[in-house]
């Protein structure tokens, strides 16, 4: 098991050195001068290399690589060039926003979904489960940035039960929980069908094993064969899919925190892309690759503590 956890996370480190290297260049190379665009048209030639040189952008791009990456391992992901302002600092005061909106969205597409998956088996072919396959389908077509609009105007302007915009009193916990409630539901919703479907067809695939059938021969309760047995094999895979769910839900965040006006770090990137804030993009970037690297390794790490079997494949 040590063997395994070791080869995960060094595959985690070269998969965020790859991907960081990778979205470097990218970014590098969209068309336009990054120093004209913050200074305007009207600025010096001097001015423009005092920039240029501030923001390492003199130096060739693989020196720029190996300068961020250096900056990176001792927590130094560079200056704000309009606020002067150390990117870290920005970046944590929108990361805790984005963290509580993933965390909420997936805890409760998780638990409903797992919930509706195992009811679903346990039910086949019966009226319930039609009508739950309906749903779950319905949930995974239905775009995050349409049930953000549609709940917005129903739950907010319509009904006026939930705060339209914003993220809540910085100091009253209660009604940032209030303004996470209608972000969550919108970015979560898809995933609940997704998950109910993932689960019910794990279930019915682990019901018709030997080990099943045994247990239930040997007068075993129904439930307890459903809960301590099957369930606990058929939610390895909805363990990977939340793992991965993670990386995902912070693209999906960048549209919630858009139509809710909320803070997150999915908006910072939007607007340092826009303005073409170099440092705040790659430190934005760094820590979104991270945390979609890290959600995927505990997922695995997870699994084959649940199924020994996967960690003596690998």
């Amino acid at each position: 098991m040590l063997g395994y956890i070791i080869k995960r996370l060094s595959l985690a480190v070269l998969i965020i050195v790859f991907a960081i290297t990778l979205l470097f260049v990218m970014i590098h190379s969209i068309p336009g001068d990054p120093v004209s665009t913050m200074l305007g048209p009207r600025a010096t030639p001097e001015l423009k290399a005092s920039l240029e040189e501030r923001m390492g952008l003199n130096e060739p791009l693989p020196v720029q690589i190996a300068y961020f990456f250096t900056n990176a391992i001792t927590g130094n992901l560079g200056t704000d060039v309009f606020t002067n302002r150390p990117v870290t600092s920005i970046i944590g005061e929108q990361l805790s926003y984005t963290l509580m909106l993933i965390f909420a969205s997936i805890s409760w597409s998780a638990l409903l979904g797992i919930f509706l998956g195992c009811y679903s088996a346990i039910k086949r072919n019966t009226i319930s489960d039609k009508i739950l396959a309906v749903l779950s389908v319905s949930f995974i077509a239905t775009p995050s940035f349409v049930v953000s609009l549609y709940s917005l105007l129903f739950f907010s302007v319509y009904l006026g039960w939930l705060p339209a915009i914003g993220a809540g009193d910085s100091d009253d916990l209660w009604d940032q929980l209030i303004h996470l409630v209608l972000p969550a539901f919108s970015i979560g919703l898809s995933w609940v069908g997704y998950i109910a479907r993932l689960v019910r067809a794990s279930m019915l695939e682990i019901m018709s094993e030997n080990h099943i059938r045994t247990a239930r021969a040997f007068g075993l309760p129904r439930r307890w064969v459903i809960y301590r047995y099957a369930l606990r094999l058929a939610i390895l895979p909805t363990i990977t899919v939340i793992g991965v769910g993670m990386g995902f839900l912070l693209s999906a965040a960048v549209f919630a925190e858009i139509v809710f006006s909320r803070p997150g770090l999915g908006k910072l990137v939007i607007d340092s892309i826009t303005t073409r804030n170099y440092p705040v993009v790659m430190g934005s970037v760094l820590l979104s690759t991270i945390i979609f690297v890290v959600s995927t390794t505990l997922s695995d790490i997870i699994n084959a503590m649940l199924d020994p079997r996967i960690g003596r494949q690998l």
